[in-house]
């Protein structure tokens, strides 16, 4: 018996169309075709990043690369001369008992002195008897010293100039002898830092694994995006180590990128596994279902994605070290969990098939089997009152968050020193505040830089007197002042203290007179000399200006960005449009929430910080970047829910209440996450990480609940039709959307059944 293929009239031809379903479903198909590959070859990625990373080392950035206009311009010059800032020390001794007169109080100035000069650790100690650091009620004085050696490793040195300090303290017991400076400030901050880091750790991961416990009510499910996000995270840090051989990063990059990456890489595998679980429940086979989820969730996934970068990439534009080295940061960690997400999470779903609920928790996963798709009673309530009534609650809304975002017109802005940074009631900030409270100034002192050609000159010396003399006639500077010279390296350096708490109005006014008029008169006379005011206040004021010439370009580019991408995706003017004014509602609450309660002090108690007068200067860029990434990828989610109803003949209020309730449950399962992440932050005790927690949780939340809850389906409501308006002159446009990816696959589906049914069976010859 021998058989032939029917080639004869009566075969059909194919009826697949040469359909182009997308990016995201071609990443899947690949993966879902080499499953191995794609999870050794994601491990093997994560390995090597890894070991590569601790291989190399990380570099850090230093005081130079870090500093910008005059005060950057004083640190290069010491740093030019070999001097660099040596870190400013102080040991306060204080009683309320005797006086700076009283043989006793002398005895603890003189053995404190002495103490700190045996460490060896120390140069320049300076006694109170000599250059006058008595309080005007003569109950405290303060020795002042400097740490040898480089500032920036003068935290990890300071250990044993802080023991000798103690035990001092434990001879005088009826005294105060305490230890306060930059070195000590930045041990103290160190050491919280790495805790907090150690503690956000280990529980941000339980959290998100217990969210999605709750969200997908089995444990396999559950753990998949975690492990993916670690993973992630992991190796993204290990690419953060090279890079920042060309730009170096620093800690706060590090708490970003473990922030950011873990929300987002948790998020994303969400919404992936989500719409694949949706597919399976109405009944699609597993190959369509994961292609579906491709084309849809992955596609929102490598539009979120790509837009957090890019934005992240306008930090750039700043030219400032720190920004550069968050926002490499941010964009390594969002790429490697957009690539897991769309590659490596494919393949283990093609792996597990519906085995990816096992270990199913018996009342979670009967409440998923009977609300498969996740709505919600509440939500769809809301829904109904927000399209009864569009226009009350428009102005509901955003009278809501225009009144949350009123407090930002007094934002003022500061880089924090590592003293301000500590929680209230740690040792360090408490003796920052008894020395503020006994001198009228500023307890980290300003420096004026002066490179003369010889700075041995009568001259120079006079101009120096003068200077000294003037600036403490101002009212608005201090003692202690102290002035060392460096023959040999053509540089002197003046540290004085300013009045007010180093961040405040009488601080940067004092630094103004400094620059405007004392320097001027007396230093700038001194024929070629360089001059340049810095310290912790003025590297303040020059940060802010700096940052205030990239406010425009920064903020300019992620609003043209998030227009053009909404214009892309949607085809729709009027929704590019909505799209970034919902943002800046959003950005903006979050803003007066920050100024209320880290500025003014409202409610900081409650979170264990205390009012430090100003907002860590680099976060509201920071917030403005970040957040407009992660908006569009709730915006695009849910927009793209309603375009794809009103592509299916829905109309624009059905499409929006269908739109709004089919995705209700996975939005607030991700907010969830997001505000849980964000929220272990802001219990940190730093007080820049607290902030960052809180702006982010108060914006995700009011974005999840108000904009994407109320606001968004009020407004679109009120537009009707208008909302896919589109100018003809504008009809050239490529059509991004999710929709044309499902549609193809979708037609792929339907033609790949049609061939199954009409597949020509083989003649038989006999």
């Amino acid at each position: 018996m021998t058989t032939r293929p029917n080639t004869g009239p009566t075969a059909r031809p194919s009826t697949r169309p040469h359909s182009r379903p997308g990016l995201a479903v071609a990443i899947g198909d690949w993966s879902t075709r080499h499953r191995k590959l794609a999870v050794w070859g994601w491990l093997l990625a994560v390995v090597l990043a890894t070991m590569i990373g601790t291989a190399v080392g990380t570099a850090k950035s230093t005081d130079v690369d870090n500093g910008v206009g005059e005060s950057g311009r004083a640190v290069k010059i010491l740093s030019d001369a070999g001097l660099r800032t040596p870190a400013a020390e102080t040991v306060l001794i204080q009683s309320s008992q005797f006086t700076a007169d009283d043989q006793r109080f002398r005895a603890a100035v003189e053995q404190a002195a002495a103490a700190v000069q045996g460490t060896g650790a120390v140069s320049d100690v300076q006694s109170p008897y000599d250059d006058g650091a008595i309080s005007a009620d003569r109950h405290s004085a303060l020795v002042t010293f400097s740490m040898t050696g480089a500032p920036d490793t003068a935290a990890d040195r300071v250990q044993p100039v802080l023991d000798a300090v103690a035990k001092v303290q434990a001879a005088q017991p009826g005294l105060r002898v305490e230890e306060f400076g930059e070195a000590g400030a930045k041990k103290a901050f160190n050491d919280i830092f790495t805790g907090d880091f150690k503690q956000a750790e280990w529980t941000a991961v339980p959290l998100a694994l217990g969210i999605l416990l709750v969200v997908f009510g089995a444990l396999l499910a559950a753990v998949l995006p975690v492990a993916l996000a670690v993973t992630a995270f992991t190796g993204a840090f290990g690419l953060v180590a090279v890079s920042s051989h060309l730009v170096p990063t620093d800690d706060n990059a590090s708490s970003v990128m473990l922030l950011v990456g873990l929300a987002v890489g948790v998020d994303y595998c969400l919404f992936y596994i989500r719409r694949e679980r949706e597919e399976r429940a109405a009944g699609r086979e597993p190959g369509a279902a994961l292609r579906i989820a491709a084309a849809t969730s992955g596609h929102s996934v490598l539009v979120s994605g790509l837009t957090v970068a890019v934005a992240m990439a306008g930090m750039f534009l700043t030219g400032i070290a720190t920004f550069q080295a968050m926002g490499l940061a941010t964009i390594l960690v969002v790429v490697v969990a957009v690539l897991g997400s769309v590659t490596v999470l494919p393949a283990l779903l093609s792996m597990l098939g519906d085995r990816v609920e096992k270990g199913r928790v018996p009342l979670l996963s009967r409440m998923r089997r009977n609300n498969p798709a996740g709505g919600s009673r509440i939500w769809a309530a809301i829904i109904r009152a927000v399209l009864a009534k569009p226009l009350l609650s428009t102005v509901v809304a955003a009278g809501v968050l225009l009144a949350l975002a009123a407090p930002v017109f007094s934002m003022h802005t500061a880089q924090l020193s590592s003293a301000q940074e500590l929680p209230s009631g740690n040792a360090v900030v408490a003796t920052g505040e008894r020395i503020q409270q006994a001198f009228p100034g500023n307890p980290l002192p300003a420096q004026v830089v002066l490179k003369a050609k010889d700075v041995t000159d009568p001259a120079v010396t006079k101009a120096i007197a003068d200077f000294q003399r003037e600036a403490l006639a101002t009212g608005q500077v201090h003692q202690p002042v102290s002035v060392a010279v460096h023959p040999q390296q053509g540089v002197a350096v003046i540290d004085l203290s300013l009045a007010g708490t180093g961040t405040d109005t009488a601080s940067v006014n004092a630094v103004k007179t400094l620059r405007d008029t004392v320097v001027p008169h007396t230093l700038g006379t001194v024929a070629g000399a360089e001059v340049a005011v810095g310290g912790s206040t003025a590297a303040s004021i020059d940060f802010n200006s700096q940052l205030s010439g990239s406010v425009v370009p920064v903020f300019g580019f992620v609003l043209v960005l998030a227009f053009v991408l909404m214009l892309l995706s949607f085809r729709s003017l009027v929704i590019a449009v909505t799209a970034v004014v919902l943002n800046l509602l959003s950005v903006g609450a979050a803003y007066g929430v920050l100024t209320l309660v880290f500025q003014d002090g409202v409610a900081a108690s409650l979170l264990g910080s205390h009012k430090v007068g100003a907002i860590e200067a680099w976060l509201p860029l920071f917030l403005f970047v970040i957040l407009f990434g992660l908006s569009m990828d709730y915006h695009v989610f849910v927009v793209s829910r309603i375009k794809e109803g009103r592509d299916k003949g829905l109309a624009t209020r059905d499409a929006i209440a269908h739109g709004i309730g089919s995705t209700a449950g996975v939005i607030t399962s991700a907010a969830v996450i997001m505000v849980g992440v964000f929220a272990i932050f802001g219990t940190l005790s730093v007080v820049s990480m607290k902030e960052i927690g809180v702006g982010l949780g108060v914006a995700v939340f009011l974005d999840a609940s108000i904009i994407r809850g109320v606001l968004l389906p009020a407004v679109m409501t009120l537009l009707g039709d208008r909302n896919w308006y589109l100018p003809s002159w504008l009809a050239w446009l490529p059509d991004l959307s999710h929709s044309r990816g499902e549609a193809a696959v979708t037609a792929d589906l339907a033609a790949a059944a049609a061939d199954s049914r009409h597949e020509p069976r083989e003649s038989v010859l006999l």
